[in-house]
């Protein structure tokens, strides 16, 4: 143990021995070193992060966690004790605004889907109600809705009768998300819905077949669904993109397509491709039943956190703002 501590601190000697010889040679600080070496996105923001962080000085050290309108002076102050020259560094600034844009903008999106999940749906609040309709109209339209509580729920893949017992582990984030993939990637969602809804077929060989009759071949072929409810997928995966944006495994991804703060929308858009690519993937894995849902899931997970590992990664590249910064 003690070895262990001496070894520590023996490290952080060194990589402030290093850093203070890296200035001498350079001329540059640390975090002039981060944002003149790397371009934009989460290779450099995840970097200065981590200097931030690491840092003795306590101004270092809040600068990740200030309020976004105070960024500005808290550049200035950063630029005050590292002793800049903003007129030979102009574009310094411009580099860590950006970066303690996304640091910030991060550290709030935790903070309002935090919230978000801890708010449990009301089926006496009229806008919890409101929204629970309008999923209802978007993924079955023009059919009526006979009640709030009714059978009619698990035609889109809840549970009972009564969805808001179907929220309680995700609150209204799971709601939301369900909004957000119906109302914005229709097709997508409906397709998915009717997928999950449509009858799998298994191969029977032509030696079995020429042994059994008619009626018993075509219930061996049609004999198991696809496999899952809609909603509570949807609900399952809205646990998984909150799990990954509070371990901060996100981070990749969201500082390679937010050019500043990553906002709800881009969690939410996160949230469909994580649909879209784990109803491709449940298709691929061939489960037996719906038994093996956390078998499939948790494979889903580790292959998506393998994907965040690389600081280049963009789960959605379509919707990537990376290519519209300026490397500054």
């Amino acid at each position: 143990m003690v070895v262990q501590v001496w070894l520590y601190f023996y490290c952080i000697c060194l990589w402030r021995c290093l850093k203070f010889i890296l200035r001498k040679l350079t001329g540059r600080c640390e975090l002039q070193r981060i944002c003149y070496k790397n371009k934009p996105g989460a290779g450099r923001t995840l970097k200065l992060e981590s200097s931030l962080k690491s840092s003795k000085t306590k101004l270092l050290q809040s600068a990740v966690a200030v309020h976004p309108d105070a960024i500005e002076k808290t550049i200035e102050d950063i630029l005050t004790l590292k002793k800049v020259n903003v007129d030979t560094n102009p574009q310094l600034a411009v580099s860590l605004q950006a970066c303690l844009l996304q640091i910030v903008g991060y550290r709030n999106l935790t903070v309002e889907v935090e919230k978000l999940r801890r708010e449990a749906y009301d089926s006496d609040n009229p806008q919890h109600e409101e929204m629970l309709i309008k999923l209802w109209k978007m993924l079955k339209p023009g059919v009526p809705l006979e009640a709030l509580v009714s059978k009619q729920w698990c035609e889109i893949g809840f549970q009972g009768d009564d969805p808001k017992t179907d929220f309680r582990g995700m609150g209204l984030l799971g709601l939301y998300n369900l909004v957000y993939f119906a109302e914005k990637d229709t097709n997508s969602a409906l397709q998915i819905l009717s997928d999950s809804l449509q009858p799998k077929c298994r191969s029977v060989s032509f030696f079995l077949f020429s042994k059994i009759s008619k009626m018993e071949w075509e219930m061996k072929k049609f004999d198991k669904a696809i496999g899952y409810s809609f909603a509570i997928v949807g609900i399952n995966i809205t646990d998984l993109a909150y799990n990954l944006l509070i371990s901060g495994a996100l981070k990749t991804h969201l500082y390679n397509v937010a050019p500043e703060a990553p906002s709800l929308h881009h969690f939410q858009q996160t949230f469909c491709f994580l649909m879209h690519e784990f109803h491709k993937y449940w298709i691929e894995e061939d489960p037996l039943d719906i038994m093996e849902f956390n078998r499939v899931r948790n494979k889903f997970h580790k292959r998506i956190l393998k994907q965040l590992q690389k600081t280049d990664m963009a789960l959605c590249p379509h919707s990537a703002a990376s290519e519209s910064l300026v490397n500054v």
